[in-house]
């Protein structure tokens, strides 16, 4: 069964539409109106191996809040979609991944309970557009919109583009080997509750 899907999410600060498929191979569709956090979700897509497709008509006049946060939502929702039932699927993975000076940590578990932990830093208050304490609200809203337990750290570095992909190819990385599934439980449900 394909585990792919699509977000429609529409309010008066911005109009969403966001496809996400598992099983893909990297391919990308991306305009956020924010060039950093494209690439940030490219990088995303691109590291999990998988196909994402997001088209974001956001309130920038304003700022880049309501799309970033409106965005990372949609993803944690279609993220949490696609998986259906989470039936014989990994579910807890971790990834360490550095980027130049910087290193990256995340762990996470598909469990269908929403908890956070994130322990960033940031030398200055935008990458390009994207306002640094904003990846913390994406890490979040993914999490809760996601229904995962994510952990989230930057060891070190210090810059803060390099800091910021390693996040994002960290929570690739983790989610990939989390979702793909495990040939020795079949189609059981990996809980001992016997549902997520």
């Amino acid at each position: 069964m394909a585990r792919i899907a699509t977000i429609e999410r529409n309010t008066r600060e911005t109009q969403i539409k966001l496809t996400l498929n598992l099983d893909g191979s990297g391919q990308v569709a991306i305009n956020t109106g924010i060039g950093m956090y494209n690439h940030m979700l490219e990088s995303f897509a691109r590291h999990g191996q998988f196909d994402l497709e997001v088209s974001c008509n956001g309130d920038l006049h304003i700022d880049d809040h309501h799309s970033v946060e409106d965005v990372a939502i949609c993803l944690g929702m279609a993220i949490d979609q696609a998986l259906g039932d989470k039936a014989g699927i990994t579910r807890t993975a971790h990834a360490y991944v550095p980027m130049d000076e910087a290193l990256a940590f995340v762990a996470l578990d598909l469990s269908g309970r929403a908890f956070h932990v994130l322990n960033f830093s940031w030398t200055n208050p935008s990458i390009g557009g994207l306002t640094c304490d904003l990846v913390e609200h994406v890490f979040e809203s993914i999490a809760i919109h996601g229904r995962m337990n994510l952990h989230a750290k930057l060891e070190y570095g210090r810059n803060d583009h390099h800091k910021a992909e390693a996040l994002f190819k960290a929570l690739a990385r983790a989610l990939d080997s989390a979702t793909k599934h495990d040939p020795r439980l079949g189609d059981a449900i990996p809980s001992t509750k016997g549902v997520i």
